[in-house]
């Protein structure tokens, strides 16, 4: 079962207990007995479990007293994917500021599937996982009304971003945020393992390192289901808005490489190669590259290559993930292929390079994609913008 300790570790006013905490971690306790008395979720280890009834909590305090995180969330897909929630949405049904089923059920799907790497891609609409959620759901609303207004839980009240008297709040604010907030914490958990595998954590001047690596991170990764980051999330949760565009960076002029790839296509940005000598010959014979060597020669064992340039970026070459896209101009997809491989470019980090990716998203070019066990390509082509930023957070939405 959920400790004390673990549980306060996640509320706002950590390391302090409140009043309602109590109460929380109770509820919190009654999902997971529910679960494991209807052995609802069979195909995860009790701590997989323990976590996303504490994300369900957290949400169910957030909504409680309209903490501001959850319903900055769902303006944001609003504005950006004109949906409420993810996968589920019901449309007019949505009821703001209240206990939403098809929120437990998003917030099931995506605790779970982030804290377990054995099922971290696992269809929305799995069994399993429905009946998990509904079950949460109907504990939740039949004491909806009469839960306690969670103490310390709306820190985001009366604040604002740019006055001096409020910057300890906003510290704290963000601290809570990224490192222990029931909606960040899961899409962030790999991300953590990944710096945390960078240490000796038996030695006490690597612990030090990576606390230093972590305040590191909070400046500069994205988190949360949406991988924004944490001043973006901030000024939504603060100010009920996104921060101000950044100043347009000085335009670096036009790549060499760029140049001579749209002269060797007729103009085309994109190009698609089955194997390492066909990618060779292009960039000898179409670029122009030293004639008789292997460019790129790490990549002599891969297949399936696509070339990208941009103006001032340069060209990026991608393996083995041409089969998996729609292009009208790819010789090479194969829906058949791609109806088992394509979500791994929405859902593998550095599976597929980030710029490419989002071009590839918003031309809508994996169509076949689908989560294992479905055969709704729908879903995932609906979602796919959504999918990639939950999944790959930094590897999607970094530069």
């Amino acid at each position: 079962m959920i400790s004390k300790e673990q549980f306060i570790l996640r509320q706002p006013a950590a390391p302090e207990e409140t009043s309602t905490d109590p109460y929380y971690l109770n509820l919190a306790n009654r999902l997971v007995k529910i679960a494991q008395e209807k052995k609802l979720l069979p195909s995860y280890p009790d701590k997989v479990v323990e976590r996303g009834a504490m994300a369900v909590i957290g949400y169910y305090q957030d909504v409680i007293c309209d903490a501001g995180v959850w319903h900055s969330f769902v303006d944001e897909c609003r504005r950006m994917y004109g949906y409420s929630v993810p996968f589920y949405d019901n449309g007019e049904e949505y009821m703001d500021y209240e206990l939403n089923k098809i929120d437990v059920r998003f917030m099931v799907w995506y605790s779970l599937s982030m804290n377990y790497e054995q099922l971290r891609v696992r269809n929305p609409f799995d069994d399993e996982l429905i009946a998990c959620a509904d079950a949460w759901w109907q504990e939740l609303e039949a004491v909806y009304e009469e839960s306690p207004l969670p103490e310390d839980y709306r820190l985001t009240h009366e604040l604002e971003i740019h006055a001096e008297e409020d910057k300890q709040a906003l510290y704290r604010l963000g601290n809570w945020l990224f490192m222990h907030c029931y909606l960040m914490t899961p899409a962030y958990a790999m991300t953590l393992s990944e710096i945390a595998s960078e240490f000796d954590l038996t030695k006490e001047d690597s612990i030090i390192e990576l606390q230093k690596r972590m305040e590191q991170s909070m400046a500069e990764d994205p988190t949360g289901p949406l991988a924004f980051y944490l001043g973006e999330w901030l000024y939504l949760i603060v100010e009920g808005k996104m921060p101000p565009s950044p100043k347009s960076k000085e335009k670096r002029g036009e790549h060499k490489f760029y140049t001579a790839f749209i002269n060797a296509t007729g103009g085309k940005t994109l190009e698609f190669f089955a194997t390492y000598d066909d990618l060779n010959h292009f960039f000898i014979e179409g670029m122009g590259w030293t004639a008789g060597e292997e460019h790129l020669p790490m990549m002599k064992n891969e297949r399936d290559f696509v070339v990208m340039v941009e103006k001032e970026k340069g060209m990026l070459v991608a393996r083995n993930v041409a089969k998996c896209i729609a292009s009208p101009d790819n010789p090479l997809y194969d829906a058949s292929y791609a109806k088992d491989h394509a979500i791994e470019l929405l859902t593998e980090r550095g599976r597929c390079p980030g710029d490419l990716l989002r071009y590839i998203c918003a031309k809508g070019w994996l169509p076949d994609a689908r989560f294992p066990n479905s055969n709704d390509t729908g879903l995932v082509t609906k979602n796919a913008d959504f999918i990639a930023r939950c999944y790959l957070q930094q590897y999607y939405r970094g530069d």
